[in-house]
């Protein structure tokens, strides 16, 4: 008996220098651990987020080998990212960086998370309880939608166009302010006539098939269509498609919105069509992580996750023509 316990009291000696060691290799303290839930690329711009978070990922550990420990988790629905979150809670993370597939769903199982003492970040969509403290990283919505606004009443008034057509993305809040901001825009130019009515516009889901079905329905319903604003450069390519395949020669602009790759490269090209695109990014999920990186290194307050509301980032939205698309394009981006 007693040579067992010797024996056991070896091994535990044993484990415990091989466990130190570890530790002052790694500078004698343990990898920070930072989770990071977000949708599985569906479409472009989430394919866009995918992308931008697996970057920022290997630039960090590239820059601070050993320093923190990523888990990257893709969900295709609510339910399955709410399972996600869970698994990360086991796994024991420090930080929460999650883009929410839906707001409603995620809201409990992130208050839950905050409440255990992990600080979150919220990408894009905000939660619908304000009550606790995260900060909410965003683009500008309202923005994106007015200088859409100004620059396409500019480009029609100047070129003497006058019909458009526009399309919104999906119900939901942020759509809203887009759409509702692009609006007053137009409207200060009495010449401009939206064919729809009023401020109308139909969805296109953020969607490119929906943005090419909605086309084709606006192409044979309305006989001249000058310019079209579809907020959305994945919805854009499904106009373009249509545009094209009906021969139509009326259509002198199209505009989109968030800023592919594709996009940029149309106005790098000079497309006669294609001449500008407001900044919506999913770079902001870069933003995000590297906003968990400088709270971790002290770098940036960690008080917000005792406050009883959210702090707010925006990030500003850009309008990218000609003059300003080789700062924005990254040829290796997905997105």
């Amino acid at each position: 008996m007693k040579k067992l316990l010797a024996l056991l009291l070896i091994i535990g000696l044993a484990a415990f220098s091989l466990t130190a060691a570890g530790e002052a290799e790694s500078g004698g303290a343990k990898a920070v651990k930072i989770g990071i839930s977000i949708p599985s690329a569906d479409h472009g711009w989430t394919g866009g987020i995918v992308w931008w978070a697996n970057k920022a990922v290997k630039d960090i550990d590239a820059e601070k080998p050993g320093k923190y420990d990523f888990r990257v988790v893709t969900a295709d629905s609510p339910s399955s990212q709410v399972r996600n979150v869970e698994d990360l809670q086991v796994w024991g993370m420090d930080f929460l960086v999650i883009l929410p597939h839906e707001s409603a769903p995620l809201t409990p199982i992130v208050k839950e998370t905050q409440a255990s003492g992990v600080k979150v970040f919220v990408i894009d969509r905000g939660l619908t309880d304000t009550s606790f403290g995260y900060v909410n990283i965003a683009g500008d919505n309202p923005a994106l939608g007015r200088l859409s606004g100004q620059w396409l009443a500019k480009e029609m008034k100047a070129a003497g166009l006058k019909n458009y057509v526009a399309m919104g993305g999906l119900p939901v809040t942020i759509d809203t302010e887009r759409m509702d901001a692009f609006f007053a825009e137009m409207n200060k130019e009495s010449s401009l006539v939206n064919l729809l009515g009023g401020n109308k516009y139909e969805y296109a889901d953020w969607s490119t098939q929906k943005g090419l079905s909605l086309m084709e329905t606006f192409l044979q319903k309305y006989p001249r269509i000058d310019a079209v604003f579809c907020q959305d450069d994945d919805v854009l390519l499904g106009v373009m498609q249509a545009i094209k395949e009906s021969g139509s020669n009326d259509v002198k602009i199209v505009l989109g919105g968030a800023g592919s790759k594709v996009v940029y490269k149309m106005i790098m090209d000079g497309n006669p069509l294609v001449k500008a695109t407001a900044t919506y990014h999913p770079s902001m999920i870069n933003d995000g992580i590297r906003y968990a990186i400088d709270v971790a290194e002290g770098k940036r307050s960690s008080d917000f996750h005792t406050a009883s509301s959210p702090t707010t980032v925006v990030i500003p939205s850009v309008m990218v023509d000609i003059t300003n698309v080789e700062q924005y394009y990254e040829p290796e981006s997905i997105y």
